[in-house]
């Protein structure tokens, strides 16, 4: 439900525009609105989950994204619809990062693996559903219905959180609120200057502006995280070269994996004449590995280890991004490239997931959840700002901005790959041990 919502308005905009007499700039925000309240909150939300007890503050979360959904389905106004769109990012920040924490509490480290599996599914076919869903729905129903969808989903999930997950908290110390400070303004500056790069001009004084206060938040975050004796993320974490090198493939999957569900899904209609709900069903030899291949995935993480299906599946996704850029008028010389992207993303997703949260120790599970969900949203927003910049200098819908800019998506889909090559080898055998001797580094 949180991961469909990032990209589910995408395929409305068109219709709500022309109810709610929207400008351009306006539609844009209902966009970005989610994507900067959910990313500059979720280390924020992954502290306190740990500090209150995850499942008592992923339901918090649950019922404030449920609330907001009713409130974006009952706007009446663009400024109304993107206030409600903020608070449901915020919402979907306390839903994210301690779902993977839940995950990676209740499974020991030799089943976490196909765990995630499920889990790096279910949210795939969700990002990559949303343009289908959201085209289905506006055209079946309308606009709104994108979002009262939410409302039994969320209501159900609140019920069935309290009753069956155990509740797990992180190690016991104090809530360090001026790191939860320094790091969302950190996270708002560079994603505010990301998301508004392509439209305000990257040399305009307020991205420039918001980047440097991004840069200067993260480095005084990184001080204050130095001296502080109860920091929110320990600095040393990263010395872990597995949990660094898993959070870099992850950033660059997010940004290659958004950018091209967010092109695609125009590609479709725009070169193809496809109308929404038929593009959709188009990327369907894409969505649908993530489906079959997604579990297996996390059953061959506990076999095989992460960094092999990380690389292969980005070099594979790379592959596929590279031929999709060829370009077409025939939809069917698609399908094939479109499964072989797909199962790559399918391979890589849960085992850089999994490199991630299994470096460290079980009581930093939260920790660990909080950094990765954080380099996912930097990632996915960074690589549609710069690939929509690639995709207008190379002449836009009539030029030759969608190969350029799924070409983008395929480099982004290597530099993935470069990084996976960094994670430590592990197999289920060797599991145990590595993970005691991470216990001792930390």
């Amino acid at each position: 439900m949180v991961a469909l919502d990032t990209l589910v308005v995408a395929a409305a905009l068109t219709t709500i525009r022309a109810d709610l007499g929207a400008s351009a700039e306006q539609l844009e925000w209902t966009v970005n609105s989610y994507a900067l309240s959910f990313a500059m909150l979720l280390m924020t939300a992954a502290a306190i989950g740990d500090r209150l007890g995850r499942r008592r503050t992923y339901a918090a979360g649950l019922a404030l994204f449920t609330a907001a959904s009713v409130a974006c389905a009952l706007a009446t106004s663009l400024p109304f619809l993107i206030v409600a769109r903020t608070v449901q990012g915020a919402g979907a920040a306390f839903v994210m990062p301690l779902a993977m924490s839940l995950l990676g509490a209740a499974f020991p480290p030799e089943r976490r693996g196909r765990a995630i599996g499920v889990f790096s599914g279910v949210t795939g076919i969700a990002v990559l559903g949303g343009p289908l869903i959201g085209g289905a729905v506006t055209e079946g129903l309308s606009w709104q219905w994108i979002f009262w969808i939410n409302v039994p989903i969320g209501v159900l999930a609140i019920v069935l959180v309290l009753a069956k997950i155990p509740e797990s908290t992180g190690p016991a110390r104090r809530l360090d609120l001026v790191g939860a400070v320094l790091i969302s303004l950190a996270v708002l500056g560079l994603v505010w200057g990301t998301v508004r790069g392509e439209s305000a001009g990257w040399t305009s004084a307020e991205v420039l502006s918001a980047f440097a206060i991004g840069v200067v938040m993260l480095l005084a975050f990184g001080l204050w995280e130095r001296r502080t004796r109860h920091a929110m993320v320990p600095l040393a974490l990263f010395r872990n070269r597995t949990f660094t090198a898993a959070n870099s493939a992850g950033f660059f999957l997010s940004a290659a994996l958004f950018s091209a569900v967010f092109f695609l899904s125009q590609y479709m209609q725009v070169g193809l004449g496809s109308a929404p709900l038929k593009a959709g069903l188009q990327l369907l030899p894409w969505t649908a590995t993530l489906f079959v291949i997604g579990p297996i995935a996390g059953r061959l993480v506990d076999r095989v280890g992460e960094r092999p299906l990380v690389v292969v599946g980005m070099a594979l996704q790379a592959a596929g991004m590279f031929w999709v850029s060829r370009g077409t008028s025939h939809y069917w010389e698609l399908v094939v490239p479109l499964m072989v992207t797909g199962s790559g993303i399918s391979l890589a997703m849960p085992a850089a997931q999994s490199a991630a949260m299994s470096a460290l120790p079980r009581e930093s599970v939260g920790i660990a959840s909080g950094v990765y969900s954080m380099n996912r949203q930097l990632g996915g927003a960074a690589g549609v700002a710069v690939l929509g910049s690639v995709f207008t200098a190379a002449g836009g819908y009539a030029g030759h901005g969608f190969t350029r800019a799924l070409a983008g998506c395929g480099v982004l889909s290597l530099l993935a790959a470069l990084s996976g090559l960094a994670i430590a080898a592990r197999s289920r055998t060797t599991r145990p041990a590595a993970k005691a001797k991470v216990a001792e580094g930390v």
